[in-house]
C-alpha cells in the first residue's frame, strides 16, 4: 500500500505549481519551458521520484523538501507564491514528514532553516507581504518547535531567532504581525532555555573559537552586522519589484537590513546589531567588554583572509558581500568543528554517515546558478556532521537579551527594553541559570546593572518588568548575587521613602509588592538576616526593611492606603512563615510530603499525555515550547548522567566570620555587638583617621599595639571608609610599614602594569600632592616589579611608566584638560617613553594595549567622579567585593533562626497590626490584622515568650471596649460594635489556647471578665456560686437575677419587682438595645470565659500563680471597691483552686493569705466576708482528700476561729453547714489532734456561741493589720514561731517552706505583729507547760467539780447549733470516726453543746432580741457611689436579701416549733452521751490492742478504769447530769433516765473506791445542787419529781457501790455530804413529795449501812463507830426521830469527845478536794436558813481557812473533812497548777 505521506506532498506539489503557472510570468504551457524553468523543472522531478516509491522515508527529506525550498528562496516569485510554498513546508513539519530517526534529516532541517531565514520575494502590497511574513514565522516556529528541530545547529537557531526579533522590531509593521512575531519569540525562548539543563558547559579550551563562529552567524546580533552592512552594495535593480508605498524588495535574510528606505538612512534596526556597548563608555559603540572582545572588525576581516581557503570554490555573483559573510563561514565552522573533538556526538551512527547536503552548494546552486546545478552527494562528504544546537546559541541569544535591556544605549528603544525584559523574564522562569558559568557571569554583571538601572526610569511598564526579572534572578540565584541583591533592595527601599512629589504612587506599591514577594520566598529572611545583618561590612538590612515596613505601615493621614497594608503584609509574611515553621515543627511536616508527590504525579502525566512523536506517526504541533522542550530527546548531553550532573557536588563553606555554618544566636549576636562597634569605629576614622583606629583598639577589635598587616586588611576590606581618608592615612611619612602592608594586600601577579594600578587606585582615592603620590607609586612599583619577576630594567622605570599611565588616564579624561587640549595620541604617548626602560625602549606592543586600554576606560579614582562614571566605578568595586571570600552567600535552612526574627520584628509588627485594626473598618482586613495576632500568638507561645503575649493580649483587651466603657453603656457599645465583639472573641481563644505563657496580660483579662460581670453579660454558670444554706445549694452573685433567691418573702419580691419595672420603665431599653445586648451575650457565649477557669488546670505553674495574683489584686480599696466584684474574683480564685487540686501545694499560700486578709481583718459581716468563709470550707472539703496538703488546708481553717467573734457568728450558719458536709465528707481524712482540736473549736463557736481561744484571736493593737497590709509578714511570723514549736505534727509552716523559699528574709520587727501569738497558742493555754505524757488538749481551767465547762458563751444560732449537733452525732456515731485523736474532743463539744442547748437556749434567746441586726443592709458597698442616678448598682443595692440568722425569722415571740427543735438537740445529745458513754470500754481496749505493739509509743493508750474515768466517763456523766437541770420536764426526766442507766452500767463496776468517790464529788452532788435552785418556776409539780429522782438516784448509787466506798479513808466526809443533801432536799420542795420520799431513802442508806457493820466497832466503849455518832448527830438536825424509828436500842454519849477524835483520827488521809480559792464562810450555803444552827462545837472547824494553795490528792492535809468545794460554784479565776494525771 502507498504511503498516505506520499499523497500529502503530491498535493502540496500540484498547489505551488498550479500558483506558479497561474502566474502571468510562466504564463506558456510548453513543455520546454517548463523544463527550462528551474523551479517547474525540479518539482516535475520529484513528482518522477515519487512515482517510484512506496514509502516516504525511502527518500532523503531533502529530496521532497528542495523544490519547495527553492519556491521560498527565489526572488522571482511572487509573495502568495512563497506563502503556498511555505504552507506547504510547513505542513510537512507538523505531519511529521520528516523522521528525526532518518540519517538525511539533519541535513534536511539545516536547509530549511536557511531557506527560510533568507526568503525572498517580490512584494505586492503591504498587508499580502505581512501574510507570508506570518507564514515564515509559522515555519520557523514549527520549525523550533518540533521534535526534528532538535536537529538545527547553533547557527541556525540563532539566524531563525534573529529573523523573529526583525520582524518584531520593524516599526512599519502592522502591530499584529510584530506582536505575532513576539508571542513566537516567547515560545522559542521558553522551548530553547527549558532545554537548558539537557546541554553541558563546554570546556574553556572551546568558548572562545566556538563563540566566534555564532557571533558571527548571527550576524545581526552581533558587531559584525555593521560591518556587513558597509561593504554590501545595494541589490542590483533586476531584482527589485518597486511598491507603491516606498518599500523595498522583501528579504529576511540574516545579514541584510530587513527594510531599506530610499533615503538610505542607517538601519533600521540599530539595537539588533550593536553588540552591548560596553561598560565603561555605553555612548561609544567599539569599546567592548572582555565578553565580547572576540567580534571585533580585525577579527573579522583577519578570519575572513585565512580562511577562504578553505571555502568551495565560488562562481562569481552580484552579490559578493553576502555570499562570503555566509558561504565563508560555514566553510570556517566546518574546518573547526571538525578539529575540535569537544562535543560529546550523541546522534546516532547512521547520522553520522550520513549524506549530509552543504548549505555552502546550496547557495551556490540557488544564487549562483539559475539553472539548477544539481548537487552531488560527493561535494556533502568533505562537511562534518551537523551538531544539534547546545548551550553556544543559549549565551548568545541571552547575551542579545540582556544587551536589548540597557537603558543607556541609545539604540534601545522602550519597545526593545520591555522586549528584552520580557524575554529574560521567559527565560529565567524556564530554566535554572546558576549552574552555568557562561551565563551567570552575564548575569552577575550587565543584567543586574541593567536592571538596577531600569529601577531608576519612570516608565511603569519597564519599571515592573523589570522588578520582575530581579525577583526571578534573586529568588534562584540570590546565593551568587549578594551585593547586586543589597544594591537592589537598598534601591527599593529609597523609591518606598522616597518624598519626591514626581514618584508615582503606583511604583511605590511595587516596591513594597516586590518586597513582599521576596520576603514570601522561604527563607529569604532568614538568608538576608545571616548575610547581611550579621555581616561586618554590609548594611542591616533585614532590620532596617522591618523599621521601614512598619513606619510605613502607620497611615501619616490616617487614611489606609494599599501602602500601608502591603507594608504589614511584608511584616506578617516573616509572622506567617516562623508560625508554619512553629505548626511543622508541632506536627511534623507529612503532609507537605503527600501533596508534593501528588503534584509531581499530575505533572508526569500530562506530559506523558502528549504522543511522542520521535517514536512515528504524525506529529501533532506542540502547544508550547516548554512542553516541547520535555520531549526532546536529540541533541541532550545530559542523558549519561541525570539532570543536575552539571552540578559539581558543593562542600559547605564557611565566611570567616562564623565559627560553622549554623551560627548560633549568641554568636550572631556578638557579631552584631561587634559591627556596631566597627561601625562607630568607621564613622571616626572618616572624621580622624587616627581615632577611629584607637577606638577599635581600645574595644579590642584591632590588636594594640597597631599590627599594620591586620590594619592594611582592614582598610582593604571595610567599604564604608572613606576612600580620601584611607589615601591619606597609608600615604602619611609616618605609616611606611603600613603602605607596605597595605600594597602586599594586592595580587599583582600577572597583571600588565596598568591593570595592577587600575586595581590598586580603586582602593584609596589618590592624594593631590606630588611627593605623597611619589611614595604611593614607588611602593606600588616596588612590589609590582617584586611579583612579576622583574620584567622592566629597573624599579625606576616601572615607577616612570606607572606616572605615564596617571598622565595619560588625566590626559584622556579630564575634561578641563580636553578643553585646552588636544587628547595625546598613542604616537606622543610612545614618543614620551622612549628611552625610559633603563635606556631602552619598552615594549611598543605593550605600551599600544596600555594606550587603548586607558583610552576606551577612564582608570576611576573613588570619589572623584559624577553620573555614569561614578555608577561605573561602584559597580565594579561590587563586582570586585562579589568575586572576595566576602560574596559568600549562605543558604541557611527555612526556620534556623526565627527565634532572632521574631524577637526583631514583633514590636513593629504588633503595634502595626493593632493600628491597622484599629484604623480599618473593612472585614477583610480586620480578619488579616486578627491572623495576624494568632500568629504571633502562636509563636510566642511556641518559643516562650511571655512578654510579647501579654503585650498582644493587653493591645486586645483596649479593642475589646469592655475596660474603657461604662457599665451601664457596655451591652449597647459592646453589642453593636462588630470589632470589639472580635477582639474579645480572639483574646478569649488566645488565653485558652496559650495561656501558658500568659503573665501580666491575665490582670487585662481579669478585668474585662469583671466588667462582664458587672454588665451582667457572663453566662449564668459563671454567676452561680455553690452555697451550704441556700435550698437549691446556689446563689447567685448578681443581686436582681434571682431576687427570692435568699428566702426572701413573696411580698417583698413582688416589691421589689415593680418598682424595678417602674424604673425600667423610665427608660425603656430600644430594641436595637437589646439587640445589641442580645448580640453581645451570644458572643461572650462564643468566648466561652468559664472556659478559663476549668482549663486553668493545664497552666503552667507560673501562668497559675499570675493568674491568681490578678485575681487577688482586686482588693478592698476605698474607692472603686465593689464588694459584688470582689467576691466574683473570689469565686474565680476558687473555682481555679480547686481545678487545679493536683498541685494545690504550690499555691495554697497564696489562696491562704488572701481569705485571712478577708476575714480576719473584717471588722463587719457582709457577703464578702460570707462567701470568703464558705470558700474556705469549700476548698477544704474538696482538698482534705489530698494527702499532700489537708493539714495545711485544716490549719487554715483556724483562720476562722481568729475572725471577730461577732463576724464570726453571723456568718455561722454557712460555717455550720459547711463544717456538717465537711465531716460527713471527710471525717476519715482527718488524723491529727490538732486538725480535730481546729474543727471541734469551731463547732463549739458556731454551734454554741463560745468565744474563739484568745490565744487565736489576732491582737488588734497593730495598725498595720487593720490597714489591710498584705499579710505576707504577719503570715512569717507566725511561721516562725510555729517552726520553733516543738509539736508532734507538720505545721503550716513546714509544710510552706518548699513553696516559700522566695519569700523576703523576716525582719526583727515582724514578730510582734498579732499572729505570734498563734503559734504558741494554736492549741490551748495551758499546752506549753503540759508534759510530753499528757493529753495536749486537756482544755485550760475546768473546774471539775462542777456540772458546766466554764466557758464564756456568746450568743448562737439555733439552725447552727442543731446542723452542729448533727455533724457531732455523725462522728460519735460511726466508731471509724472515733479516734484517740478526737475523743476527748467530742466529749468536750459534746458538753459544749448540752451547756448551749439548756433550757432550749433560752438565755441566748432572750439576748438575742436586742442584738438582731437589719440583715438588709449586710451586703451593701462601704461608700455608695456618687453618681447615685446612672449606677445600676446603686439602685439594686437594697434588693439584695443577706441571709438573716436570727432565729425567730417566722415569728417575734418563741414559736412552739422551736421547742421540739431544740429539745431534739437535747435528746440527741442526751443520746449520744449514752452511747459514748456506753461504748467507751470497747472503744479504749480496742485502741489499745491496736497501740500493743507500739513499744516507744509516747502515747500509748491505756484502757484501765482510770483513763476511762477521767477521760471519759466522768466529763459524760456531768454533761448527762448538767441535762437532768434544764427547765424544760421532759429533757430532765430523759435525762436522769440516762444518767441512771450510766451509773448503773455494767463497764462502770470496774472503777475503784477513789474513783465512785470522784462521782459523787464531780457528778451527783453538783447535780443535786444545781437542782436545788428554781430552774424551772413554771413546772413547780416536775421539779419536785426531778429533785425526788435525783435522790434516789443518790442513794441507789451509794449502796450499790457501798463495799468500794467503804475502803476510802474520806467515807465519812462523804457520808456526811450526803447527809447534807437530804437535809437540803427535806426542806426543798412546797409539795409532799420529797418530805416523803427523803425519809425513805435515809433509811434504805441506814439499814443496809448498819446490815453491812460499818457503824459498828469493836474497839470503841459503845460498840459503834465514831461515824455512827456523827451520822445521829447530823441527821437530828433535820428528822430527829429517825433514830428512834430505826434504832431504838442504841444511845450515843459523849459527843465532843468523839468529834475531835473523829476529826484527828480522820486526818491522816484527805479526799482530793479540787482545786478552788479559799472558800468563804460556808454554812449559810450549805443549810437552808430554815435548818437549826449547828451545834457550836462544829463551827470554828468548818470556819477554818485553808492553810496553803491544794496539792490535789497528796495526803496529808489539816482540813475538816466535812468541807466538799463540790458545793461551792468554782468561780474562782486565779489560775491553778494543772494537776499531774494521776487520777
Amino acid at each position: 500500500m502507498v504511503d498516505k505521506n506520499i499523497y500529502i506532498v503530491q498535493g502540496e506539489i500540484s498547489v505551488v505549481v498550479a500558483a506558479i503557472k497561474r502566474n502571468s510570468r510562466w504564463s506558456t504551457h510548453t513543455p520546454l519551458d517548463e523544463e527550462q524553468d528551474p523551479l517547474l523543472n525540479s518539482f516535475s522531478q520529484l513528482k518522477e521520484t515519487l512515482n517510484n516509491i512506496k514509502d516516504l522515508s525511502d527518500v532523503e527529506p531533502n529530496v521532497f523538501l528542495r523544490p519547495f525550498l527553492e519556491v521560498v528562496r527565489s526572488e522571482d516569485t511572487t509573495g502568495p507564491i512563497t506563502g503556498l510554498a511555505l504552507t506547504s513546508v510547513n505542513k510537512f513539519l507538523s505531519y511529521g514528514l520528516i523522521d528525526a530517526n532518518h540519517e538525511g534529516a539533519a541535513e534536511g532541517i539545516e536547509n530549511m532553516a536557511d531557506a527560510v531565514t533568507h526568503a525572498r520575494f517580490v512584494g505586492t502590497d503591504p498587508a499580502s507581504d505581512e501574510v507570508v511574513l506570518m507564514k515564515i514565522l509559522q515555519v520557523l516556529r514549527s520549525l523550533l518547535l518540533t521534535p526534528v528541530g532538535a536537529h538545527l545547529t547553533n547557527e541556525s537557531v540563532c539566524e531563525i531567532m534573529q529573523s523573529c526579533f526583525r520582524i518584531c522590531f520593524e516599526m512599519r509593521l502592522s502591530e499584529l504581525l510584530r506582536k505575532s512575531a513576539e508571542h513566537t519569540l516567547v515560545d522559542m525562548v521558553q522551548l530553547l532555555f527549558s532545554r537548558l539543563p539537557q546541554f553541558k558547559e563546554e570546556p574553556k579550551s572551546y568558548v572562545g573559537t566556538n563563540m566566534k563562529k555564532l557571533k558571527m552567524r548571527a550576524g545581526g546580533m552581533s558587531e559584525s552586522s555593521k560591518w556587513k552592512k558597509q561593504k554590501r552594495s545595494p541589490r542590483p535593480p533586476r531584482h527589485v519589484l518597486l511598491l507603491t508605498n516606498g518599500t523595498l524588495f522583501v528579504s529576511v535574510s540574516g545579514g541584510v537590513p530587513f527594510i531599506e528606505q530610499h533615503s538610505g538612512g542607517s538601519s533600521t534596526l540599530p539595537g539588533l546589531d550593536s553588540a552591548v556597548s560596553s561598560i565603561s563608555s555605553p555612548t561609544t559603540d567599539s569599546g567592548l567588554d572582555t565578553g565580547s572582545k572576540t567580534t571585533s572588525k580585525e577579527d573579522l576581516t583577519d578570519l575572513e583572509q585565512s580562511s577562504s581557503t578553505a571555502t568551495t570554490p565560488v562562481t562569481p555573483t552580484t552579490e559578493p558581500g553576502r555570499l562570503e559573510s555566509q558561504s565563508e563561514g560555514r566553510g570556517v565552522e566546518r574546518a573547526q568543528s571538525a578539529s575540535v573533538e569537544s562535543i560529546p556526538e550523541v546522534l546516532e551512527d547512521r547520522d553520522l554517515l550520513a549524506d549530509q547536503s552543504d548549505s555552502a552548494s546550496v547557495h551556490d546552486m540557488d544564487y549562483v546558478n539559475p539553472r539548477g546545478v544539481r548537487f552531488t552527494q560527493s561535494t556533502q562528504k568533505e562537511g562534518a556532521a551537523l551538531i544539534p544546537y547546545g548551550l553556544p546559541c543559549l549565551r548568545e541569544l541571552f547575551r542579545f537579551l540582556i544587551s536589548l535591556t540597557n537603558p543607556h544605549d541609545r539604540h534601545n528603544s522602550d519597545v526593545m527594553l520591555h522586549m528584552g525584559l520580557q524575554l529574560l523574564n521567559v527565560a529565567l522562569e524556564a530554566a535554572h541559570i546558576a549552574p552555568y558559568q557562561s551565563l551567570l557571569c552575564l548575569v552577575k554583571d550587565e543584567l543586574c546593572r541593567h536592571l538596577t538601572q531600569l529601577l531608576g526610569v519612570d516608565r511603569m511598564n519597564l519599571y515592573a518588568a523589570s522588578i520582575r526579572v530581579c525577583f526571578l534572578l534573586f529568588e534562584g540565584m540570590r546565593e551568587h548575587l549578594k551585593f547586586q541583591l543589597e544594591m537592589y533592595l537598598k534601591k527599593l527601599m529609597d523609591i518606598i521613602t522616597s518624598e519626591n512629589p514626581k514618584m508615582a504612587y503606583e511604583m511605590k506599591e511595587m516596591a513594597l509588592e516586590a518586597i513582599v514577594q521576596l520576603w514570601r520566598i522561604p527563607s529569604f529572611v532568614t538568608e538576608l538576616y545571616i548575610n547581611y545583618d550579621s555581616d561586618f561590612y554590609c548594611s542591616n538590612l533585614f532590620e532596617d526593611l522591618t523599621k521601614l515596613l512598619s513606619k510605613n505601615a502607620f497611615p501619616v493621614s490616617g487614611q489606609l492606603y494599599t501602602t500601608h497594608l502591603l507594608s504589614l503584609e511584608a511584616l506578617l509574611t516573616v509572622i506567617d512563615s516562623t508560625e508554619a515553621h512553629c505548626q511543622a515543627k508541632v506536627l511534623n511536616s507529612a503532609a507537605q510530603q503527600d501533596q508534593s508527590e501528588s503534584t509531581t504525579v499530575e505533572g508526569d502525566c500530562s506530559v506523558n499525555t502528549i504522543t511522542d512523536s520521535t517514536t512515528g506517526g504524525t506529529a501533532c504541533p506542540p502547544t508550547s515550547g516548554h512542553l516541547m522542550a520535555e520531549k526532546m530527546r536529540l541533541g541532550r548531553q545530559d542523558q549519561e548522567e541525570t539532570d543536575t550532573g552539571t552540578l559539581p557536588k558543593k562542600s559547605l563553606k564557611k565566611p570567616h566570620r562564623f565559627n560553622s555554618c549554623l551560627p548560633d544566636s549568641q554568636e550572631l549576636l556578638e557579631i552584631k555587638n561587634k559591627k556596631k562597634l566597627l561601625i562607630t569605629g568607621t564613622e571616626q576614622f572618616n572624621q580622624k583617621p587616627k581615632k577611629g583606629i584607637q577606638i577599635l583598639q581600645e574595644k579590642g577589635l584591632l590588636s594594640s599595639p597597631m599590627d599594620n598587616n591586620e590594619v592594611a586588611q582592614w582598610l582593604r576590606e571595610n567599604p564604608r571608609l572613606d576612600k580620601k581618608m584611607i589615601g591619606e592615612f597609608i600615604s602619611d611619612r609616618r605609616n611606611t610599614d603600613l603602605l607596605d602592608s597595605f600594597v602586599n594586600t594586592f595580587t599583582f601577579q600577572g597583571l600588565r602594569i596598568d591593570e595592577a594600578l587600575r586595581l590598586y587606585l580603586e582602593a584609596f582615592r589618590l592624594p593631590g600632592e606630588a611627593p605623597v603620590i611619589h611614595r604611593l607609586l614607588e611602593t606600588f612599583t616596588d612590589n609590582w616589579q617584586k611579583v612579576n619577576g622583574n620584567p622592566f630594567q629597573s624599579n625606576d622605570a616601572g615607577f616612570a611608566l606607572a606616572y605615564a599611565v596617571i598622565m595619560l588616564n588625566t590626559d584622556q579624561h579630564n575634561h578641563n584638560v580636553r578643553k585646552q587640549n588636544i587628547p595625546m595620541t598613542l604616537e606622543q604617548f610612545k614618543k614620551n617613553l622612549k628611552g625610559v626602560n633603563g635606556g631602552n625602549d619598552f615594549d611598543q606592543d605593550m605600551l599600544e594595549d596600555i594606550y587603548n586600554a586607558i583610552k576606551n576606560e577612564e582608570i576611576v579614582m573613588p570619589d572623584e567622579q559624577t553620573g555614569l562614571v561614578k555608577e561605573n566605578y561602584v559597580w565594579s568595586v561590587l563586582l570586585h567585593r562579589g568575586a572576595s571570600s566576602e560574596g559568600m552567600f549562605l543558604h541557611v535552612p527555612e526556620s534556623s533562626y526565627d527565634r532572632d526574627l521574631f524577637t526583631m520584628t514583633w514590636g513593629p509588627t504588633i503595634a502595626a497590626l493593632s493600628y491597622v485594626f484599629d484604623k480599618s473598618l473593612d472585614e477583610n482586613i480586620i480578619q488579616k490584622a486578627i491572623a495576624g495576632f494568632r500568629k504571633c500568638a502562636m509563636i510566642s507561645a511556641h518559643y516562650g515568650f511571655s512578654d510579647v503575649f501579654d503585650n498582644l493580649i493587653i493591645s486586645l483587651c483596649k479593642f475589646t471596649t469592655l475596660s474603657s466603657e461604662s457599665v451601664e453603656n457596655l451591652p449597647t457599645v459592646f453589642g453593636s460594635n462588630r470589632k470589639a465583639q472580635v477582639a474579645a472573641k480572639t483574646v478569649f481563644s488566645l488565653a485558652h489556647r496559650h495561656g501558658d505563657i500568659l503573665r501580666e496580660g491575665w490582670k487585662n483579662i481579669m478585668d474585662s471578665m469583671l466588667q462582664l460581670f458587672r454588665a451582667e453579660l457572663l453566662p449564668k454558670s459563671m454567676v452561680e456560686v455553690e452555697d451550704f444554706v441556700d435550698p437549691n445549694e446556689k446563689i447567685s452573685l448578681q443581686r436582681e437575677e434571682t431576687p427570692s433567691n435568699r428566702g426572701e418573702s413573696a411580698v417583698l419580691s413582688f416589691v421589689s419587682w415593680l418598682t424595678l419595672s417602674e424604673q425600667s420603665g423610665l427608660r425603656g431599653p430600644s430594641t436595637e438595645n437589646q439587640e445589641a445586648k442580645q448580640a453581645a451575650l451570644l458572643c461572650i457565649k462564643h468566648c466561652d470565659p468559664e472556659k478559663l477557669i476549668t482549663e486553668s488546670k493545664f497552666l503552667q505553674l507560673e501562668s497559675l500563680q499570675e493568674l491568681m495574683k490578678a485575681l487577688i489584686s482586686v482588693t478592698p480599696d476605698e474607692e472603686t471597691y465593689d464588694e459584688e466584684d470582689a467576691a466574683f474574683c473570689l469565686e474565680m480564685l476558687l473555682r481555679i483552686i480547686l481545678e487545679n487540686r493536683d498541685r494545690v501545694s504550690c499555691v495554697w499560700q497564696t489562696v491562704r493569705d488572701h481569705l485571712y486578709q478577708l476575714c480576719v481583718h473584717a471588722s463587719e459581716s457582709c457577703f464578702l466576708v460570707e462567701r470568703a468563709v464558705v470558700g474556705l470550707l469549700r476548698l477544704a472539703i474538696r482538698l482534705l482528700r489530698r494527702e499532700d496538703i489537708g493539714s495545711q488546708v485544716l490549719l487554715s481553717l483556724r483562720l476562722m476561729l481568729m475572725m471577730k467573734p461577732y463576724v464570726l457568728s453571723r456568718v455561722s450558719r454557712e460555717v455550720a453547714y459547711g463544717l456538717h458536709e465537711l465531716l460527713k465528707t471527710n471525717a476519715a481524712n482527718i488524723h491529727c489532734t490538732d486538725d480535730w482540736y481546729t474543727l471541734f473549736s469551731l463547732l463549739e463557736c458556731i454551734g454554741a456561741g463560745v468565744k474563739p481561744p484568745a490565744a487565736l484571736q489576732v491582737a488588734n493593737t497593730h495598725p498595720d493589720i487593720d490597714t489591710g497590709a498584705q499579710s505576707d509578714s504577719e503570715l512569717s511570723s507566725y511561721h516562725q514561731s510555729e517552726v520553733s514549736l516543738d509539736r508532734g505534727y507538720t505545721s503550716d509552716s513546714e509544710v510552706y517552706t518548699e513553696h516559700g523559699k522566695s519569700r523576703m528574709p523576716r525582719s526583727a520587727t515582724d514578730v510582734d505583729v498579732g499572729w505570734l501569738v498563734v503559734g504558741k497558742d494554736d492549741l490551748d493555754g495551758s499546752k506549753a507547760a503540759v508534759t510530753p505524757a499528757s493529753k495536749p488538749l486537756s482544755h485550760p481551767l475546768v473546774n471539775q467539780y462542777s456540772l458546766t465547762l466554764g466557758q464564756d458563751m456568746g450568743l448562737h444560732d439555733t439552725k447552727s447549733l442543731i446542723k452542729c449537733v448533727d455533724s457531732l452525732s455523725f462522728i460519735v456515731r460511726d466508731a471509724a470516726h472515733v479516734t484517740p485523736e478526737n475523743f476527748e474532743l467530742c466529749v468536750k463539744a459534746i458538753r459544749v453543746f448540752v451547756e448551749a442547748s439548756l433550757n432550749g437556749g433560752y438565755r441566748t434567746h432572750e439576748k438575742k432580741k436586742s442584738h438582731k441586726y437589719d440583715s438588709k443592709s449586710s451586703r451593701l458597698r462601704k461608700k455608695p457611689r456618687e453618681k447615685e442616678g446612672t449606677s445600676r448598682r446603686t439602685k439594686a443595692s437594697n434588693q439584695r436579701p443577706a441571709r438573716s440568722h436570727s432565729d425567730d425569722e417566722e415569728d417575734e415571740g418563741v414559736p412552739a416549733s422551736y421547742h421540739t427543735v431544740s429539745f431534739q438537740v437535747s435528746l440527741d445529745l442526751l443520746d449520744l452521751m449514752h452511747t459514748l458513754h456506753t461504748r467507751a470500754a470497747g472503744i479504749y481496749s480496742s485502741w489499745a490492742e491496736e497501740q500493743h505493739h507500739l513499744e516507744d509509743a509516747g502515747r500509748k493508750i491505756e484502757a484501765d478504769s482510770q483513763t476511762l474515768w477521767s477521760s471519759c466517763w466522768c466529763p459524760l456523766l456531768q454533761g448527762m447530769a448538767w441535762l437532768c437541770c434544764d427547765a424544760r420536764r421532759q429533757v430532765r426526766m430523759q435525762a436522769l433516765t440516762y444518767l441512771q442507766r450510766a451509773l448503773l452500767v455494767h463497764d462502770l463496776q470496774t472503777l475503784d473506791a477513789v474513783e465512785w468517790e470522784s462521782c459523787f464529788n464531780k457528778v451527783l452532788f453538783p447535780l443535786l445542787t444545781k437542782l436545788l435552785d428554781n430552774i424551772s418556776p413554771a413546772d413547780v409539780g416536775g421539779m419536785e419529781e426531778t429533785r425526788m429522782r435525783a435522790c434516789t438516784l443518790l442513794s441507789k448509787v451509794f449502796l450499790q457501790h457501798l463495799s468500794p466506798l467503804l475502803s476510802l479513808p474520806t467515807f465519812a466526809a462523804l457520808w456526811l455530804t450526803i447527809l447534807d443533801f437530804m437535809d437540803k432536799y427535806m426542806h426543798a420542795g412546797s409539795s409532799d413529795l420529797l418530805l416523803e420520799a427523803i425519809p425513805e431513802s435515809l433509811k434504805n442508806m441506814l439499814l443496809v449501812m448498819d446490815t453491812a457493820g460499818i457503824f459498828h466497832s469493836a474497839d470503841s466503849r459503845t460498840g459503834y463507830s465514831d461515824l455512827w455518832e456523827i451520822t445521829w448527830e447530823r441527821i437530828d438536825c433535820f428528822l430527829p426521830r429517825l433514830k428512834e424509828e430505826l434504832f431504838k436500842q442504841a444511845v450515843i454519849p459523849g459527843t465532843e469527845h468523839s468529834i475531835a477524835t473523829f476529826s484527828l483520827s480522820g486526818t491522816d488521809r484527805s479526799s482530793p478536794v479540787p482545786p478552788s480559792k479559799p472558800p468563804m464562810p460556808t454554812p449559810a450555803k450549805m443549810s437552808p436558813p430554815e435548818s437549826p444552827l449547828p451545834p457550836l462545837g462544829q463551827s470554828p472547824l468548818i470556819l477554818q481557812p485553808l492553810a496553803s494553795p491544794l496539792q490535789v490528792g497528796i495526803p496529808p492535809m489539816s482540813l475538816p473533812i466535812i468541807l466538799n468545794p463540790a458545793l461551792i460554784e468554782a468561780t474562782s479565776p486565779v489560775p491553778l497548777l494543772p494537776r499531774p494525771s494521776t487520777d
